[in-house]
């Protein structure tokens, strides 16, 4: 083989393989749900994949469930200081914002899955009620568990 013909090889590798990169980068964004938002004082129920977290399942429910966390600040406040630490998340746009409540989209790294993050200010409850899932597949290897955890913990509200 002349060093003509492997360079020739190498690049259609290369273009076949970045192809096949790009393809998965717009495939793995879904398109965005439309069962979202606080509907009866509650946010959508998880799917039975394990791949979400919800403040408002069954406690038994080890695989979805989270407690939702009190909150003493007014609403306003409360909101401020989480929608503060949604935005320094790497890789995530907020989408929907309303008085009570946060939609936002986390984009993971490398293969650009989307997540729908949302947060419930239930000021009956003085809680904050959360869900995140994951828009494509079933497993996250804990993925929206751990980011709740993360955006929730030390969250002074």
């Amino acid at each position: 083989m002349n060093l003509l013909t492997i360079f020739k090889q190498t690049t259609i590798f290369s273009v076949i393989l970045m192809s096949g990169m790009i393809s998965l980068l717009i495939q793995c964004n879904g398109t965005r749900p439309s069962i979202l938002g606080v509907k009866e004082n509650k946010l959508t129920s998880c799917p039975k994949t394990p791949n979400c977290i919800n403040s408002f399942s069954d406690p038994k429910d080890e695989v979805h469930y989270k407690a939702a966390i009190p909150f003493k600040k007014p609403i306003a406040e409360a909101k401020n200081i989480l929608k503060q630490k949604i935005q320094d998340y790497p890789r995530t746009e907020i989408i929907k914002e309303e008085s009570n409540y946060i939609y936002a989209e986390f984009t993971s790294l490398l293969m650009r899955y989307v997540d729908d993050v949302e947060f419930y200010f239930d000021e009956k409850s003085k809680t904050l009620h959360f869900r995140s899932a994951s828009r494509l597949g079933s497993g996250d290897f804990g993925v929206n568990r751990k980011r709740i955890e993360t955006l929730t913990k030390d969250l002074d509200i």
